[in-house]
């Protein structure tokens, strides 16, 4: 990752200039099929004139990076309502909310959880699902989003089926 570093760096002043944060950074791919995925966010989120404007000012930064050779697409967005969590700042803003995350267990055993995430620190995640509460280190987690829930937040204790099968006592 030190050429996304590198490139970190060099964009970051420019989006903050624009009053945008670099929320991730990454170059997939290889060859002639590379793109640099680029995600700024700012309180309130933002919109498409924030995006070309971001994308206009930091193209020719990121073309000028020597780390950067050959050809590539460079790809502007924000996170979006499902971002991917990757750092540990990602996690402490994402307190509360509803997340995915896949990991691997003590035994190496790939897990995927859906929940409310209660905490992070600089050591890992607390998740709290329906039947458990579990923590999870960073180095163990493979890949976590953010889940956008439609509606409000289900009150705590009550699952869904509870909710189903009152509604169909009430209905008969």
């Amino acid at each position: 990752m030190p050429e996304q570093d590198t490139i970190a760096a060099a964009i970051e002043p420019v989006l903050a200039d624009m009053g945008l944060e670099l929320y991730d950074i990454e170059l997939a791919g290889s060859g002639r099929t590379r793109t640099l995925r680029v995600l700024v966010d700012r309180d309130g989120g933002v919109d498409l004139d924030a995006i070309t404007e971001a994308t206009q000012h930091i193209s020719p930064v990121v073309e000028a990076q020597e780390k950067l050779r050959g050809p590539f697409t460079l790809e502007v967005s924000s996170p979006g309502l499902e971002r991917p969590l990757r750092r540990a700042a990602h996690f402490g803003r994402a307190v509360g909310d509803a997340v995915s995350v896949k990991y691997r267990d003590a035994a190496g055993h790939v897990q995927r959880l859906h929940g409310r995430l209660a905490a992070a620190d600089d050591d890992g995640i607390t998740l709290e699902t329906d039947e458990t509460t579990e923590r999870i280190a960073y180095d163990r987690i493979t890949q976590a989003r953010t889940v956008f829930e439609f509606g409000p937040a289900p009150k705590a204790g009550k699952s869904k089926r509870a909710k189903k099968s009152k509604k169909k006592e009430v209905a008969r």
